[in-house]
């Protein structure tokens, strides 16, 4: 895993940005505008083939300063036929930070507001996919922070338009190899169109080795050609567009509730169906859950997911001005010594930027909570709390014309029909049916037969609520062994326990003790004299994962599973989608898990890594089983 490394914001004598990295600059030196409309949108043909569709997905090779997506946003709105939503991916090896984008973009008064809207939302420099909902969610910016050669391979989308925007052949060699071009194949939709400002002879032997036929046309000002091409193949498109967009949705917890607001923002209309009287009310239901990234050395997959979602959430909250949660800082002190070195050399190796992760020492770390530690440790200045009911109602009321929550509505089975599917009450009425089912009722999902496969379990877990006055102050979130809040309507939030198996839903006074106690390992004497027997608190059941990663998407056959089974071929139930999984992580993932489950059902470029969407994906469980029993069959014979 490479450290990102930001480009270097520098000039010409002339004012054209450029790079001393790549000897070459950002764009040509006689107005950069209007050569991104002449080559990029033009040579695609647009605005005219993105007119009247649904969505339509252009695909950039190199972010730069943004150029390209300025000019083909502004043109979008200026469009009167334009597309329903607009996919925009970008990918950029040395991104720029916020405050040069500012600085560069002042260039380009034209896109001020557009420009303004970008830097507002502007993702940390950190290596993967950053998904940016602009427009109120109608232009989405995916944009991949590393290199383009390799991460090609690892995003899924249905291309109508690439920008073939890298630096010159000459300096950047890479961009525009055999192997690019065939992996921008690989993503393009039918009849799927390019341009690009290089007419060099390679250029166009690799493009055309990928099935793109190819022209030259004039070129823009001092460039006397240019090159478009158009994508030959004729395979079925895989990524058609649901032909209704109606959906149920099983539990408005935040899975549910998260799951339906991405939906109704996307044009579906969306029945919820909750058993309880309000929403959050299983194990979404405590006071406040803690908001931060869980860094790696290694930034394995549960880092790449959890950086993801804890983005991808900030991102959400920042929509939903009623949801309450503070950025007050979370401290990720070190279990022991061996602990706190493992931490400081991931924040060594990792190299994110301050604003996400620091580490600092323990004296460093007693100043900030006012109270002697025995170990340092992560430092997330921008991490903090979410209260998950405020949450949950602020996206179920987003979008009250396309969704409706109806309460105290159990749901007894699903029964599938030839036109989707029938949530059943059980007395036998039909409560709601639609094209679409969503499981999001967290632990009780195996409880339907069209889930008792799914290994997932449920594991009680109990807080404890102390008065705010019964401890001394805490300015920041704390976690070590368990976490400790600031005060929240009075009450300082700490545990939480985690018993798999056990169903016991009263509050136990063993547990408050056990929560009592990490709490006074994690900050000596904090809690001390405080009787365990006079807390109040909650318990919940979190459902658990066996692998502890998400299980998000299209519910697969049990029945149809073998060991040579692959994935991606692996026969699904129609119509039938899951969201589970989420266990004690239900606030860093909702955002991030329910933008993927929209972008699977539309067909749209999805918010995440082939890798992670494949590690989130619920059939991973029966192809193991499948693997595993054949194994044990093979030994037995």
């Amino acid at each position: 895993m490479d450290k990102l490394q930001p480009a270097r914001l520098e000039f010409t004598p002339d004012g054209t940005p450029f790079s001393s990295a790549f000897g070459d600059v950002y764009h040509s030196a006689h107005g950069g505008p209007q050569q991104a409309r002449h080559v990029f949108l033009g040579g695609n043909g647009l605005p005219q083939r993105w007119q009247g569709r649904g969505r339509f997905v252009i695909l950039e090779t190199g972010f730069g300063l943004g150029l390209n997506f300025l000019a083909t946003w502004q043109a979008w709105r200026d469009d009167p036929q334009h597309c329903r939503r607009l996919h925009f991916v970008s990918f950029e090896k040395h991104p720029f930070t916020a405050a040069d984008l500012a600085v560069a973009q002042r260039a380009w008064p034209e896109f001020a507001p557009l420009a303004a809207e970008l830097q507002t939302n502007w993702p940390p420099l950190t290596p993967g996919v950053h998904r940016l909902h602009l427009d109120h969610g109608r232009v989405i910016l995916t944009l991949v922070f590393g290199d383009a050669t390799t991460q090609l391979r690892a995003i899924d989308a249905s291309v109508d338009a690439f920008y073939l925007d890298g630096f010159s052949p000459a300096r950047n060699p890479e961009l525009w190899t055999v192997e690019l071009c065939r992996a921008l194949a690989r993503l393009a939709a039918p009849g799927a169109a390019l341009a690009t400002w290089s007419v060099a002879g390679h250029v166009r032997e690799a493009l055309a080795a990928a099935e793109f036929d190819l022209e030259k046309r004039p070129g823009f000002a001092g460039k006397r050609e240019m090159l478009v091409g158009r994508f030959r193949s004729r395979r079925p498109d895989r990524h058609p567009s649901p032909a209704e967009r109606r959906a149920i949705i099983i539990g408005a917890g935040i899975a549910g509730s998260t799951s339906a607001h991405a939906l109704a923002a996307a044009g579906w209309q969306v029945t919820v169906l909750e058993q309880a009287g309000e929403p959050a009310t299983g194990a979404s239901g405590n006071i406040a859950g803690v908001l931060r990234p869980l860094p790696s050395a290694d930034d394995n997959r549960l880092s790449r997911l959890t950086r993801a979602g804890y983005l991808a959430t900030r991102a959400l909250l920042g929509r939903l001005p009623e949801a309450r949660w503070s950025t007050c800082g979370v401290l990720h002190l070190g279990r022991e010594p061996i602990h706190e070195a493992q931490q400081r050399r991931a924040v060594e190796q990792l190299g994110w930027p301050p604003e996400v992760l620091q580490f600092i020492e323990r004296e460093a770390a007693s100043t900030k909570l006012d109270w002697p530690v025995d170990t340092g440790g992560w430092w997330f200045p921008n991490g903090g709390w979410v209260q998950p009911s405020s949450l949950c109602r602020a996206a179920l009321a987003a979008f009250p014309d396309r969704l409706t929550v109806r309460y105290h509505t159990p749901v007894d089975r699903l029964q599938q029909t030839a036109h989707g599917w029938q949530a059943l009450a059980a007395d036998g009425n039909v409560l709601a049916e639609a094209p679409v089912v969503v499981m999001a009722s967290g632990h009780a999902a195996p409880r339907f037969a069209q889930l008792a496969w799914l290994p997932q379990r449920a594991a009680r877990g109990q807080v404890s609520h102390l008065p705010a006055t019964a401890t001394p102050p805490l300015d920041v979130v704390v976690c070590k062994l368990g976490y400790a809040m600031p005060a929240i309507a009075g009450l300082r939030l700490i545990g939480a326990t985690l018993q798999s198996g056990d169903t016991d839903p009263n509050l136990r006074a063993i547990d408050h003790q056990e929560n009592l106690a990490r709490l006074n390992l994690s900050l000596p004497g904090f809690a001390a004299g405080l009787d365990p027997a006079t807390l109040a608190g909650r318990v919940g059941f979190r459902p658990m994962s066996p692998d502890r990663l998400p299980i998000v998407g299209p519910v697969p056959d049990p029945a149809a599973a073998s060991p040579n089974t692959r994935l991606h071929n692996l026969p699904r139930q129609p119509g039938l989608w899951c969201v589970q999984g989420f266990g004690a992580r239900g606030i860093v993932w909702s955002a991030l898990m329910a933008d993927l489950l929209v972008s699977r059902l539309e067909g749209e470029p999805l918010p995440l890594e082939c890798d992670l969407v494949d590690a989130c994906d619920p059939g991973r469980f029966l192809l193991k089983n499948a693997r595993r029993t054949s194994a044990e069959a093979d030994d037995a014979s």
